[in-house]
């Protein structure tokens, strides 16, 4: 059945143009705003056929819950189909690579995750039902199209997802400050999903024991933890370089 829900934002809205059209209802524009950015984009709509209402900032602000709406909005409507983490691994024809987010609930985190994902190449983003801030119009905003890019995949039991990851010969790795062994110190090949749990309380403690290995990010200075979107960025970019230079020793022989 479809769902409709509110994104806002020059970058959330700009991508969905690009990629779905189809699915903008319509698009909300402070009627102040006469700027080369906001003038590109109404003409990009109208190109579209997609009408626009103008509006005061005040209406703006009480629809998005924020005043960070940049000056525009869009009613969308999704009608996509379930997509299941088999229906990704199916299509791929290299190691697949996954991020798994235990617990997040501040949409500033999974938004700066779903950038972190688009850009080191992740097949999937996989979280749980529960306990989880899921694809809100805060998220879309944060996450300056990567929303709309990366397959978001909601699961109602998170260890038996982990656990049917590991049928499909997928290394599962969770991050913790207390682990035994170093980032640097583990070497990543094949396919490989990352965990991460929330700042305050990290991994459940179900999630860390379907885990095949659990490592910790080293620290030298006196901060004691990084942001879940910091991590993922640092842990996505150490299994890119890792796997980058055995494509390279591969093809030299």
């Amino acid at each position: 059945m479809p769902s409709k829900c509110l994104i806002f934002g020059f970058h959330a809205v700009t991508s969905r143009l690009r990629q779905s059209p189809d699915s903008i209802q319509e698009i909300y524009i402070d009627v102040a705003r006469d700027d080369q950015r906001m003038r590109s984009l109404m003409t990009l709509a109208k190109s579209l056929n997609i009408r626009l209402i103008f509006c005061e900032n005040e209406r703006l602000e009480k629809m998005a819950g924020s005043r960070r709406h940049q000056g525009i909005a869009a009613n969308i409507v999704s009608a996509a189909s379930y997509i299941g983490i088999d229906d990704v691994l199916d299509t791929l024809n290299e190691p697949a690579r996954l991020l798994i987010l235990d617990g997040i609930q501040d949409p500033h985190n999974l938004g700066a995750c779903l950038r972190v994902a688009d850009a080191f190449g992740v097949h999937a983003v996989i979280a749980p039902k529960d306990r989880a801030v899921g694809l809100t119009a805060a998220v879309h905003k944060v996450s300056s199209g990567a929303a709309d890019a990366v397959p978001y995949i909601v699961v109602t039991n998170l260890a038996r997802t982990m656990r049917q990851l590991k049928a499909r010969d997928i290394w599962i790795i969770g991050t913790a400050d207390n682990a035994d062994h170093d980032l640097n110190d583990f070497d990543i090949s094949g396919s490989v999903a990352w965990v991460f749990g929330s700042e305050e309380k990290g991994m459940r403690r179900l999630t860390r024991e379907n885990c095949d290995q659990v490592v910790r990010i080293p620290m030298l200075g006196s901060v004691a933890s990084l942001n879940v979107a910091v991590t993922a960025g640092i842990c996505f970019f150490e299994t890119f370089r890792q796997q980058s230079k055995n494509n390279q020793n591969a093809k030299a022989l």
